[in-house]
């Protein structure tokens, strides 16, 4: 395992690379060594820079959800992210794609928490009971690390990608607030239009076969270190679409149809 000073040094990597908007190299690069429990430490010291900066806790994101992501990044469990109040986006907005390093979008459904929800054994129908109400969302997704690294041909691994906050830059919630006793989440989903083509289309059910399944999941990876979800949280269950590139210039619509939809303009 790491220590406490290469854990930080990792963290000011991932942060360094964000505010200069410099791709930095893998950080399993350098160490090999690095495992799933030393991803999830250098993102909580990235985090805890963010927060003593001013930045609030908002929720979280619940990423790898979808058999064909987990089998793309060789791995069988999701992963999870920090979202902060920062990385929030209004519905209809415009944002500077500059801000960003190799910014990708996903639709998915976003869980507003009404009620703690803790334990290893949460069901589904206690995170419905749980939750205020669902939304549809997009995720902004960012790299801070290289893809691919240049120089040596090293492709980053999914300890990279916790490492780095799960991949999150934003979130854009939809206007619609449904009611996840009367919506069957498993059937409903959207058409991802960019640029006026359909780039992607999928269903709730991609995810893990119902978007709370990915709350569950959460609840359990959470329940091993004393903590849970708290009201007011909002949580990204996870895309039931990959991830389509965008630059300035492009435009998203995502449809939900009768759920509405979501627009987003890139500068």
């Amino acid at each position: 395992m790491l220590d406490q000073q290469q854990i930080l040094a990792a963290a000011q990597q991932l942060d360094h690379a964000e505010q200069t908007r410099q791709q930095t190299k893998p950080l399993t690069l350098s160490l090999r060594d690095l495992d799933m429990d030393d991803a999830y430490a250098i993102q909580k010291a990235w985090v805890d820079i963010k927060l003593a900066r001013g930045a609030k806790l908002a929720g979280y994101k619940i990423g790898l959800t979808s058999r064909a992501m987990q089998q793309a990044m060789n791995i069988t469990t999701p992963d999870y992210g920090v979202l902060l109040d920062e990385m929030a986006f209004s519905n209809n907005s415009q944002i500077c794609a500059g801000d960003f390093l190799d910014p990708r979008i996903e639709a998915e459904f976003g869980f507003v928490i009404k009620k703690s929800l803790f334990g290893s054994d949460v069901s589904l129908q206690e995170v419905i009971d749980a939750t205020d109400y669902v939304v549809p969302a997009l995720e902004l997704i960012s790299a801070r690390s290289t893809r691919t690294d240049a120089e040596t041909g090293y492709t980053r691994n999914v300890f990279d990608t916790i490492a780095d906050n799960a991949a999150n830059a934003g979130f854009i919630q939809g206007d619609v607030h449904i009611d996840p006793n009367e919506v069957d989440l498993r059937w409903s989903g959207a058409l991802l239009y960019h640029n006026g083509t359909i780039e992607e289309t999928g269903l709730g059910a991609a995810v893990m076969d119902h978007p709370g399944h990915g709350i569950r999941w959460v609840c359990k990876r959470f329940a091993q270190h004393g903590i849970g979800l708290e009201p007011g949280q909002f949580v990204l269950s996870g895309s039931f679409t990959r991830p389509v590139a965008v630059k300035a210039g492009d435009i998203i619509k995502a449809d939900y149809g009768r759920l509405g939809e979501i627009n987003i303009e890139f500068t």
